[in-house]
């Protein structure tokens, strides 16, 4: 049985439903995970702001807003009045859940709780919707398996478990309709799995049942080889492995996260991105497969802080580096990339929550400075130390541009290069035409 994920944008209106509707029903027994529709989280956070701020009025106008938002898209998804009628109390029952906060104390809990209401109602109209087309469709409600452990992470023996039964208890059903993002955390309270989101679920659904295949659906044919809004003549990556794919998607690339492919890769389950708008396209298939030595892909990371800590006592001392990286530890802050040398450590980060706090420590050791609003340019592909002279090509492209740092050799997949952001296009564009135009 395959997982399809489909994103905010693929169900953004009636008709985007109705198109998803067509894609799904070919068949073959399937889960499919749903995001909320398209602006619909935001909207939520911005109500939980208002609400933070005690801003009652504004939160019940935008509330309002987006409920007449919804009501409309019912008007024109549904043909019956059976089940505009259904849907209608449905998504009414969401947003008197929503209003009923303007009355109470509101925490951390309460909005996670608003951002819930997302993805229930984007469920509930397609389920509604597929019923009234006379599908067998069925909601598996993500908040009866979809658990985090006490450490915030996927229980996946648990998910397995509630998962596979409650598939169990719907045997005839065609389709099987669930919610991304949204779970329960170790103590039952509502939850999100925050990183990756509804990417992270399909693909935790997908080692649950040990899926055939998980497919990704958004409105770009696949990952690129480049970053289009950027680059011209940019060309989709038909073929990527595990670990390419995850450098591209944590070093920029929007169309996957990263965390949705660890749990693919440990089950060897292939993963697909395909695009709603034109579902013929082959998109980017992810799989355990060699390269046979190419250069794939060119990511970018924004929104980068260098630090250097530079100290004439770390020559030859025993324990400089682990002090340092304690002090980040500490502020549970990650670092991105690394360089060093006899008297210096260079690295980066993109959480500059606890910056002061963390410079502050720094200096006890040694000159700290920082360059703020970098970039990191990424370069990705087959690139083992025996494929002489993929690194050399990716430097011979950047020989116009400031470079701050440059990492190669910490992963077989992927040559960094760190820059100012007013360099980033002139980066990725030279990088294209020396290795991709020219060959």
């Amino acid at each position: 049985m395959k997982v399809l994920k489909f994103g905010g944008t693929s169900v953004g209106s009636a008709q985007c439903m109705k198109d998803v509707a067509k894609l799904i029903c070919d068949g073959n027994r399937k889960i499919v995970v749903l995001s909320a529709m398209a602006g619909t989280t935001n909207t939520l956070v911005e109500i939980s702001d208002y609400l933070y701020k005690k801003n009652t009025d504004g939160a019940r106008e935008t509330i309002g807003n987006l409920e007449r938002k919804y009501n409309k898209v019912i008007d024109e998804l549904y043909s019956t009045d059976e089940y505009k009628q259904k849907t209608l109390e449905v998504i009414k029952g969401c947003f008197d859940h929503i209003r009923s906060f303007t009355k109470d104390l509101f925490t951390l809990f309460e909005e996670k709780v608003i951002l819930a209401q997302g993805e229930l109602m984007s469920t509930a109209m397609m389920n509604n919707y597929l019923l009234e087309q006379g599908v067998k469709s069925v909601i598996i409600p993500a908040l009866d398996y979809m658990r985090t452990d006490k450490n915030s992470e996927p229980d996946n023996q648990f998910i397995k478990n509630k998962l596979v039964s409650l598939l169990k208890e719907s045997p005839d059903a065609e389709i099987y309709i669930t919610q991304g993002y949204i779970c329960r955390n170790a103590y039952g309270e509502i939850d999100n799995l925050q990183r990756g989101g509804s990417d992270y679920s399909a693909s935790l659904i997908g080692a649950a049942i040990n899926s055939e295949e998980i497919q990704i659906w958004t409105d770009i044919d696949g990952m690129h080889n480049n970053d289009p809004r950027f680059v011209e003549n940019t060309k989709p990556v038909r073929f990527l492995q595990f670990e390419e794919a995850a450098e591209l998607a944590y070093f920029g690339a929007k169309i996957l996260h990263p965390t949705c492919v660890l749990p693919a890769k440990l089950n060897n389950i292939p993963v697909r991105l395909l695009n709603t708008m034109q579902p013929e396209a082959p998109g980017t298939l992810i799989y355990d497969h060699s390269s046979d030595g190419q250069i794939k892909a060119i990511a970018a990371k924004e929104n980068i802080t260098a630090i250097k800590i530079k100290s004439g006592r770390m020559l030859l001392a025993y324990g400089f580096l682990r002090k340092v990286f304690e002090i980040f530890e500490s502020y549970q802050t990650s670092i991105d990339m690394v360089t060093t040398s006899e008297v210096g450590v260079s690295l980066t980060i993109d959480n500059t929550k606890h910056l002061q706090e963390i410079l502050d420590d720094l200096r006890k050791f040694g000159t700290v400075t920082v360059d703020e609003d970098m970039v990191i340019i990424c370069v990705v592909g087959d690139l083992e130390w025996n494929n002489v002279g993929f690194e050399s090509e990716a430097v011979q492209a950047m020989k116009d541009i400031p470079v701050r740092m440059i990492s190669y050799g910490g992963s077989n997949y992927n040559i960094s290069f760190l820059v100012r952001r007013e360099d980033k296009v002139k980066a990725l564009r030279s990088l294209s035409h020396y290795l991709f135009e020219n060959k």
